[in-house]
């Protein structure tokens, strides 16, 4: 059984599979989240599935079964990441500690992203948890490593760190006290929190399953605890990502769902696997920061909301008039006043705002001619600064008369 997506039951068809088989398992069971889950494809074809169950402890007995089974086939050096969420990763993590033992834990696995706003009378839900454990203490693990932050010191990257008499860490030095270097360095080891955004809704990769999760996650969980041509089953397949990340890594598959219409959908992907490139992972979250320095002091001044990925306007009012949005753009440095006034007009249109505001910062040299086409539905009110520099100039013209 090698590289096949089989329908049915996994508890049913795991018996089939031989003791200590296979080499990491990947599991995305229902969430408990009390609800069926549908949505629909571009194709307009429709997927779901149901998570509702007669109670927590329904829910645990179902999963705990197959757990048993999952443990059974995972050889002595497999490692299984169990995803979950809040609805029930308190029970799910005693359920694990009963399987594979308490001293088999190796890592809570925090899934966080960016989503929209939540209606409920709570926090936003930003995160998933992804535990780890092994069948034994030796385990795969491969390390990865990441790009050092931006507020690292350079010390830190370049000189070796020991501990002195008192257990505190240090930065080594020889015995004519001077600092000893660490060498080359490969980066700051994969920490517990993975920021790997939610799948944008106009991804490539999208295939219109409710649950699916990102590639990009299931091949960092791949890489993290399986080498080529290692066997990885998933016995809640969905949209078989987790197949086609072995698939692009060198590795087998053993996929199994109970919903054919997810069987066929991950045969389709397996045979033309489509990766989305995460511009977000790629460039840092600050190259989505468009708005220069001096243009956020002004906004923070206001009661306003910035907005960093449009052209024409910088940030929109914490206050709506009629349901409709009052957006600003503040007037760049050598900006001709009506040409800033025509972009925060145009941009306002398409969102259909009730006023468009232009802070203007240009005091001298920048004033609108009697034949600039200034819009009449965009208001200007002067900068701190702008204001400041006016009244002082009126005050100095009356001295002088």
């Amino acid at each position: 059984m090698i590289n096949e997506i089989l329908h049915g039951d996994c508890l049913k068809i795991l018996k089939d599979v031989p003791d200590n088989h296979v080499d990491l398992v990947y599991l995305d069971p229902p969430f408990f989240s009390q609800s069926d889950h549908a949505l629909k494809s571009r194709k307009l074809t429709e997927y779901k599935f149901k998570d509702t169950w007669p109670s927590l402890d329904a829910y645990i007995d179902y999963l705990g079964l197959r757990l048993e089974e999952i443990y059974r086939v995972m050889k002595r050096d497999c490692a299984v990441f169990v995803h979950c969420d809040r609805n029930a990763s308190h029970r799910i993590r005693m359920l694990l500690d009963q399987i594979f033992g308490f001293d088999r834990f190796v890592s809570e696995i925090i899934w966080t992203y960016r989503r929209w706003s939540n209606s409920k009378n709570s926090l936003l839900g930003s995160h998933q948890t992804i535990f780890m454990y092994s069948k034994t203490e030796n385990y795969k693990f491969n390390r990865i490593f990441q790009d050092y932050s931006e507020s690292t010191n350079l010390d830190q990257i370049l000189q070796r760190r020991e501990r002195n008499q008192h257990g505190k860490a240090v930065y080594a030095k020889d015995s004519s006290g001077n600092v000893v270097l660490h060498g080359p360095k490969k980066g700051v080891p994969l920490s517990d929190t993975w920021d790997i955004p939610y799948l944008n809704p106009k991804a490539r990769e999208r295939c219109g399953y409710p649950t699916q999760k990102p590639l990009l996650l299931l091949e960092r969980i791949v890489m993290l605890a399986s080498n080529k041509d290692d066997l990885i089953l998933d016995p809640f397949c969905g949209s078989g990502t987790t197949l086609v990340a072995a698939k692009l890594l060198n590795r087998n598959y053993i996929g199994i769902d109970s919903y054919s219409e997810a069987v066929e959908l991950s045969r389709k992907r397996i045979e033309n696997p489509i990766r989305s490139d995460s511009r977000l992972l790629r460039t840092g979250r600050a190259t989505y920061k468009n708005l220069p320095r001096e243009i956020i002091n002004i906004l923070h001044q206001l009661p306003v909301k910035l907005v960093q990925r449009n052209r024409g306007f910088d940030a929109i009012h914490n206050e709506f008039i009629n349901g409709k949005p009052v957006v600003l753009r503040v007037q760049r440095k050598g900006e001709n006043l009506a040409d800033a006034a025509g972009k925060l007009q145009r941009a306002g249109k398409t969102k259909d705002a009730a006023l468009m505001i232009l802070v203007r910062t240009e005091s001298e040299g920048q004033q609108q001619s009697l034949f600039d086409m200034f819009p009449e539905d965009v208001q200007v009110i002067d900068s701190l600064e702008v204001a400041v520099q006016s009244k002082m100039e009126s005050i100095l013209h009356q001295l002088r008369r």
